[in-house]
């Protein structure tokens, strides 16, 4: 009996097939001579991920990276910076083991900070690839910006500071451009969607309450996301900031951010750096005293007060409607396109007051994002309560107990609802006290789900009144709109009018119905007085019009069965696949019908 010789590879020999292109994280690091942290830290820097081949050489239990990623990384200069910085905390820690505070204290000023330029530049080489690539460093950056700092989780202060800046920063960018386009609140927080550049950017920011954080996350690899996508923040800020010929970053004024005003602070320094080439041509021609001349030359430190007072200088007094009112578009430019204008002119010439205990962050950012003129119950507002311009005071409580006349008293769902549907909805079902209707997400096609909620159609027909296009019934089309039972429902028409249009159509179609017939019965070499008696005689019956064929849809199912015999196994998993989802998406919309059902039977009985 011959022994089989198991085949090996001799030494010497190159590897091939999947243990050449693939090696597990434990060699990867080895390989790179760092921690595990380091080497999770560089992957989510540069972008690397895990692969899976088809093959796993070493095993089901293992973790494979492609050796050329690997490679990629040997000859990162981010991992010498790394190696750097280990070696001058090594000296901190040996300084402080010899009770060396002095010397501690002076290392510690100089250590060495890694630099992410270039990182970004590799990963984005174009604008437009760093802003379809927003949507996820947003949503991180807005999380940090209301997160606590803990000293035993690594948050620290100046990341929590940074994030709320640059939020702020990219906030007023948007309210400035109008360019927010959607806005939904659900549990999870509040959704916002813009467009920017031709992109569609989404993103999502926690409510303004205090953020309880769990023990079962890693915060180290959510910091080091943070530390990336602060500085891709950076850069998509100084970009989008210099379109609108404005300095970054932008010196607010020190009042108003020591009142937690940043929103505010950062759309007036807009307001007013944006329209200063107009206030230069028009100072030009006058006798206006000169500001302040300041040498400029000299330090970093004269060189921002300088700066400082200049804008001190420019900075008008807090009238009323000075800050968020909008300025003229400069030369430079470009044209908005429609949607930029309407969404620009939804709330113009209208004024906002916000109570103390609605979202003020939120609706600061909403508000003037559609051009509309806002201020709030507490320091550094623009305008009062008791300005008498006032058009709307959004309230979020039961009962109001001091009202103004002048004004309209809504809650703030009515903001939002306003925004999605781009018109201004009635206030008789936002009004305080009243539960409102419910508040629908814009990222969903009713249409293509199956299902149109109730308020959904009012919001239709509201908007086709708009346009002069009335539409009086919910899931009435045009066709219908001349019936005189919905004419007469709607309190269009009196009773007697609806009888009397009733009996025109009834005679219309009638004889409508009698010379098609008779047409038919001359092509035919029939009579036309056999056909006529035929007609009056089926008068009554209730006709439709629709021809039954009984064999037509049989003949569709056998075309379906026919259809599907000659499809491939593939074919016929992706169509099993389309009739589950296609029930699931009817059985969730007959849930909903019922629900509704019930819920209107509840409403009725307690009436």
């Amino acid at each position: 009996m011959t022994r089989k010789i198991k085949h090996y590879r001799p030494p010497g020999k190159k590897k091939e097939g999947n243990a050449a292109r693939f090696i597990t994280r434990s060699q990867a690091v080895k390989q790179l001579q760092c921690s595990l942290t380091l080497f999770r830290k560089l992957c989510i820097l540069k972008g690397i991920f895990p692969r899976e081949p088809k093959k796993k050489v070493k095993g089901n239990n293992h973790t494979y990276y492609h050796v050329k990623d690997i490679a990629y990384l040997q000859h990162e200069p981010l991992l010498e910076k790394f190696r750097e910085i280990r070696a001058y905390q090594k000296k901190i820690k040996k300084a402080l083991a010899k009770k060396d505070k002095d010397q501690a204290a002076r290392l510690e000023t100089r250590q060495p900070t890694p630099s992410f330029d270039r990182v970004i530049l590799q990963r984005y080489p174009k604008f437009v690839d760093a802003l379809r690539d927003l949507d996820d460093c947003l949503t991180m950056v807005h999380l940090f910006a209301v997160l606590p700092a803990m000293e035993r989780l690594k948050i620290d202060v100046e990341c929590v500071h940074n994030c709320r800046r640059l939020s702020h920063e990219w906030q007023a960018y948007i309210v400035r451009t109008h360019k927010l386009r959607k806005v939904f609140v659900s549990v999870k927080g509040i959704y916002y969607q813009a467009e920017v550049e031709g992109q569609t950017i989404t993103w999502l920011t926690p409510h303004a309450m205090q953020q309880v954080l769990p023990e079962d996350v890693n915060y180290s690899v959510m910091l080091t996301f943070v530390e990336l996508y602060q500085n891709l923040l950076g850069f998509v800020n100084f970009r989008l900031y210099h379109t609108l010929n404005l300095e970054y970053p932008p010196i607010l004024d020190p009042q108003l951010e020591a009142l937690a005003a940043g929103l505010y602070a950062l759309s007036r320094y807009i307001d007013v750096h944006s329209s200063r080439p107009m206030e230069g041509s028009k100072a030009s021609g006058s006798s206006v005293t000169d500001p302040v001349k300041v040498n400029v030359e000299g330090t970093e430190v004269e060189e921002s007060e300088v700066r400082l007072a200049q804008l001190q200088h420019q900075l008008t007094s807090n009238e009323p409607g000075a800050l968020m009112r909008l300025v003229q578009d400069t030369v430079h430019e470009e044209e908005d396109d429609q949607d930029t204008k309407d969404c620009k002119n939804l709330f113009r010439n209208m004024k906002f007051f916000l109570s103390r205990e609605v979202p003020r962050e939120s609706l600061l950012f909403v508000i003037p994002s559609f051009g509309g003129v806002v201020s709030w119950d507490g320091d550094g507002a623009p305008f009062k309560e008791a300005d008498q311009s006032i058009t709307y005071q959004i309230v979020d409580r039961p009962t109001q107990g001091h009202k103004y006349l002048s004004r309209h008293y809504v809650q703030p769902q009515w903001i939002y609802d306003c925004v999605n549907a781009r018109i201004i909805l009635p206030t008789g079902e936002y009004l305080v006290g009243r539960i409102p209707p419910p508040h629908l997400s814009p990222f969903v096609d009713n249409e293509a789900e199956g299902y149109v909620p109730e308020y959904a159609e009012t919001i239709k027909r509201l908007q086709a009144a708009i346009i002069n296009e009335v539409l009086p019934i919910t899931g009435v089309g045009k066709e219908d709109i001349e019936d005189p039972k919905n004419l007469l429902a709607e309190n269009y028409i009196s009773r007697t009018e609806a009888i009397e249009a009733a009996e025109r159509k009834r005679k219309t179609e009638a004889l409508e119905k009698q010379y098609h017939e008779e047409l038919k019965a001359e092509l035919q070499g029939r009579s036309s007085s056999s056909v006529s008696k035929k007609s009056k005689q089926s008068y009554d019956e209730d006709t439709d019009g629709k021809v039954s064929h009984p064999d037509f849809q049989q003949t569709v199912e056998d075309s379906e069965r026919m259809s599907e015999v000659v499809m491939s196994r593939k074919q016929k998993g992706l169509l099993e696949a389309m009739r589950k989802h296609h029930d699931r998406k009817n059985a969730r919309n007959n849930k909903l019908r019922e629900r509704k059902k019930a819920n209107d039977a509840e409403k009725s009985g307690k009436k």
